[in-house]
């Protein structure tokens, strides 16, 4: 799998920062007239997002696909 690497990686900084990679799409998908407040699960949201990305990237390569 070629892009294990990029999914670990990415899976990792959302586990690890959540907040700064919420934060970071949001500053993209949103215009900065918007008004809008995260709740705070959404955070523990991309924490448990990031675990299943890991985990799923790191038994792609096991399975021999």
């Amino acid at each position: 799998m070629r892009f294990r690497p990029l999914f670990v990686a990415l899976g990792l900084l959302e586990l690890l920062v959540p907040r700064r990679v919420v934060d970071f799409w949001m500053d993209r998908a949103v215009t900065p007239e918007s008004d809008f407040e995260l709740r705070p699960w959404v955070y523990t949201a991309a924490r448990i997002e990031g675990l299943a990305i890991v985990l799923w990237a790191l038994t792609q390569g096991r399975r021999g696909d």
